[in-house]
């Protein structure tokens, strides 16, 4: 097994800073072992582990100090953290400009890129991308796919943010989509999107196997449906106004895996598809996706009871007024703050069997949703 030290410098606003806000829940209940992912086995033995010392820092902002150097006794290698997010963002950002051109009937179209093109992170395509070229396929494979998980991702932000569901007026530091267009027309644009996003992979997906592009079209479906989001949002809903003693911690681990980290995973897994990944690669990938999804879920809640709207872009403690349970609320803040460590380290863990040079930006990536700040 390789030797892996991470030596990571944590922002003054990070939630992982021993100093930042804390607010607590007149409730605080704390499970000693709190890993949803006890379920599904973490440590895997076998594979090809690396025998090169890893070390890396990341910090919460994209900075130029955002690099992974990976050092032996013949080389030092350097990953640039920033420089890569800002290529691949870029590239993306094309991508999916590119994907819906403004055309008759222009409202319909005007919708779908108001809420895709708005910004965001693109966390999930550049994970996509990211596990592809891990496996060592090349970006143009992932490029459909990275896209479309986007896609459906930006679908799920416009339905949420409907007056029926979450009712928020903010995304991305922008008025929500249907208070530019109207409800009619926002629902209208999450269906064309997640449509959409399936054409996208079956038609522009290029040299890869017809086998694998249906499967990686059969895991997108699984992501978004019964047995994914959906499956999250509806248990979500019916959790609001229940109190911590009601919600259990498995509970709210259901709803994040299902509403938050099922994208993630879709994302993570569709890019090794793509790149052509033995099973058993799949299924290391698939785990480490499920972890940083439910690491991006717990930072999520913390930073909704501790950051402004304008700092999140978004309307901050709303789960707070419609009282549904967080982590934070659940475990308080400091545990919370463990489990999200703990998460982070076990999806570390996953990518161990992986040449470190090609894992850096998994490794990366786990980091910056850890420490991220909105």
């Amino acid at each position: 097994m390789g030797s892996v030290k991470l030596v990571t410098r944590a922002s003054p606003c990070s939630v992982f800073n021993p100093h930042y806000p804390e607010i607590r829940s007149k409730s605080q209940i704390f499970n000693p072992n709190p890993n949803p992912l006890l379920r599904v086995p973490i440590s895997l033995k076998g594979g090809k582990a690396s025998t090169k010392p890893f070390f890396f820092t990341v910090s919460a902002r994209l900075r130029n100090e955002n690099t992974v150097t990976i050092e032996d006794d013949e080389k030092k290698t350097t990953f640039d953290f920033n420089a890569y997010v800002l290529e691949k963002g870029d590239i993306i950002n094309k991508a999916l400009d590119a994907a819906i051109p403004l055309k008759e009937p222009e409202t319909i179209h005007e919708a779908m890129r108001y809420s895709l093109l708005a910004g965001g992170k693109r966390v999930r395509p550049m994970l996509c991308i990211a596990a592809c070229e891990l496996i060592a396929g090349r970006q143009d494979m992932a490029i459909p796919a990275a896209c479309a998980v986007e896609m459906i991702h930006t679908m799920s932000l416009i339905h949420d943010d409907l007056p029926c569901m979450d009712n928020d007026d903010l995304r991305r530091g922008k008025p929500t989509n249907h208070k530019v267009f109207g409800e009619d027309v926002a629902v209208l644009a999450g269906d064309a999107l997640l449509s959409l996003a399936f054409e996208h992979v079956a038609a522009a997906t290029k040299e890869v196997s017809p086998e694998r592009v249906v499967r990686v079209i059969a895991e997108l479906g699984k992501s978004v449906g019964g047995e994914g989001l959906v499956a999250g949002q509806i248990m979500d809903i019916h959790s609001e106004g229940l109190s911590v003693s009601e919600v259990k911690l498995e509970r709210l681990e259901f709803i994040h895996i299902h509403k938050t980290a099922v994208l993630l995973e879709a994302a993570v897994v569709s890019g090794a598809i793509v790149g052509g990944a033995t099973d058993e690669e799949i299924e290391r990938l698939r785990k480490y996706a499920r972890c940083i999804g439910l690491l991006f879920q717990v930072v999520d809640d913390i930073l909704d009871v501790t950051k402004s709207s304008q700092e999140l872009g978004k309307t901050a403690g709303k789960d707070l007024v419609a009282d549904k349970v967080t982590y934070p609320k659940l475990l308080g803040i400091q545990k919370s703050k463990e489990f999200a460590a703990k998460l982070m380290s076990d999806a570390h863990e996953q990518l161990s069997a992986f040449d470190p040079d090609k894992a850096a930006p998994l490794y990366a990536l786990a980091n910056y949703i850890a420490y991220r700040e909105n």
